[in-house]
């Protein structure tokens, strides 16, 4: 494919994308202006809202400036003064990153990943622009350069994660002629390529996997609370428009909640404004903001919470196994140091991947006490990075002792009749037995029948004697009774002239 047209077809895909993440926040505003306020406010205020949205949602913050008397009736310490909201509403950036990654996989494929994530990252970048000279307000304000950067580097990385992953599953055949992911994807040694394809699948997992067991516990919270959050529903008084606005906020923080119920699981916990904790060991809580997802929060730490830290460890430690015993079944070598490499790269893996998620999922929600919502991003990264690099070393490491009951590699321990196991030729190291085929029954063969006596057979009448001229043309017959004179040898002579010298022309 063409390198114009894949910066085309990445261009219109990731315009599109922007358009469907500013829609998710502008159209619930919108119906607030028609509906809630009845339009008779200035428009232009819910547009500067959803551009700030939109902009928060890629993690850039935004500086708010309310006025008195809104300052006055929030009752917070220093509501006046301009604060800054950076919680990142992670919803939004899934989308977004959703969409990098299929950009870098059509991209990839048509052999130039680098222009197809450059043209989408230009494309967010010029949506970045313009949302940040909308949200530019007396209201309003934020970082022009943070406002392109961010916007661009969400669906970069995501170009980026589907160029990789593309180009790993379809290697190009001709490296000269293919694009610059593939050529630099190929290129990697063997040795850092298995240990980093290795770390990347275990922590990788073990990632999805805390991540998995999190928003399982956020649905059962709020499903046991069900009664609690719709209780602040009704306190709230929001109409029917404002609660679907209200709804499509908290399913843009949905993703930040699960994150948090990580950090929770993990050890570390989070926090709901400054002073407050939320962790297995214990719960301290303040005045929680009124939002109705909220109102799921433990009242007190959970008995057996702890017992969830040892999830990391049991992923780390399933991940290890199975890629280990892959490799063992397969008959590849492995040293006494290749599951030691690839679990301090699957700590770093995982470590890595929930620190940044953690440190993402939160930031400043409001002024004051507000300014501290969220998780410690490197508290968690640390306790991940330990615990999964704890279960991936045993995990390793018990596969790897499992060779010491097999054979060496290439040869498979089979049982043959005599009940000897012997190591044959084959590909893997694993014990094959193979029982002793079965000797069949000798069935003793019935007696055979006497044969039945034969018919007498008539005896055939004599030939009678054929003579020599019976199938001779009439004209070369001998006479009927059986002689042969002059005539007869007279008239055979001139046939047979004539049969030689054929008919006269005339």
């Amino acid at each position: 494919m063409r390198r114009t047209t894949i910066a085309l077809l990445a261009s219109l895909e990731a315009f599109v994308a922007a358009l469907i993440g500013f829609g998710l926040a502008v159209v619930p505003l919108m119906l607030l202006w028609a509906v809630h306020f009845g339009m008779a406010v200035d428009v232009m205020a819910f547009m500067n809202a959803a551009g700030a949205v939109w902009l928060l949602g890629h993690g850039v913050n935004v500086t708010v400036q309310v006025d008195a008397v809104t300052a006055a009736q929030s009752g917070l310490a220093g509501a006046g003064d301009p604060f800054p909201i950076s919680i990142a509403l992670l919803g939004i950036a899934l989308l977004t990153l959703a969409a990098g990654v299929r950009i870098g996989r059509r991209s990839a494929a048509g052999g130039h990943a680098l222009t197809g994530a450059l043209a989408a990252m230009a494309v967010f970048a010029a949506a970045g622009l313009g949302a940040g000279l909308l949200v530019d307000t007396p209201a309003l304000h934020t970082n022009p350069w943070w406002a392109i950067g961010l916007p661009a580097f969400v669906v970069g990385l995501g170009a980026l994660i589907g160029a990789v992953e593309e180009s790993v599953r379809n290697p190009s055949p001709d490296v000269a002629r293919a694009g610059f992911v593939r050529r630099a994807v190929q290129e990697i040694p063997p040795l850092v390529g298995e240990i980093t394809a290795a770390a990347i699948r275990i922590g990788g997992a073990a990632v999805f996997g805390v991540l998995a067991v999190a928003a399982t516990l956020v649905a059962v919270v709020i499903v046991l609370d069900y009664a609690t959050i719709a209780s602040l529903y009704q306190a709230l008084d929001a109409g029917v428009v404002g609660g679907i606005a209200l709804t499509m906020a908290e399913l843009a923080v949905l993703p930040n909640l699960v994150i948090w119920a990580a950090a929770w699981m993990l050890g570390p916990g989070f926090a709901i404004g400054a002073g407050t904790s939320i962790a297995p060991g214990g719960i301290l809580l303040g005045p929680v903001p009124g939002i109705p997802l909220l109102g799921a929060l433990p009242g007190e730490a959970p008995l057996l919470g702890a017992v969830l830290l040892v999830v990391p460890v049991l992923l780390g430690f399933a991940g290890a196994w199975i890629v280990g015993s892959a490799r063992r079944r397969a008959g590849a070598p492995t040293e006494w140091w290749r599951p030691l490499a690839v679990a301090v790269a699957a700590a770093l893996v995982g470590g890595v991947a929930l620190g940044l998620l953690a440190r993402w999922s939160g930031g400043a929600i409001g002024p004051g006490r507000l300014a501290v919502v969220g998780p410690d991003g490197l508290d968690v990264a640390l306790v991940a990075a330990i615990t999964i690099g704890l279960g991936a070393l045993a995990g390793g490491y018990a596969a790897f002792l499992g060779r010491a009951d097999a054979t060496e590699p290439g040869t498979t321990v089979a049982r043959h009749d005599d009940g000897a196991w012997r190591a044959d030729a084959a590909s893997t190291d694993r014990y094959e037995p193979v029982p002793p085929p079965r000797a069949e029954p000798v069935v003793p063969s019935p007696p055979a029948e006497p044969a039945e006596p034969a018919e007498p057979v008539a005896p055939t009448p004599p030939a009678e004697p054929r003579r020599d001229d019976e199938d001779a043309p009439w004209w070369r017959r001998g006479r009927t009774d059986g002689t042969s004179g002059g005539a007869r040898d007279e008239d055979r002579n001139a046939t047979e002239s004539f049969e030689r010298t054929g008919p006269i022309d005339r």
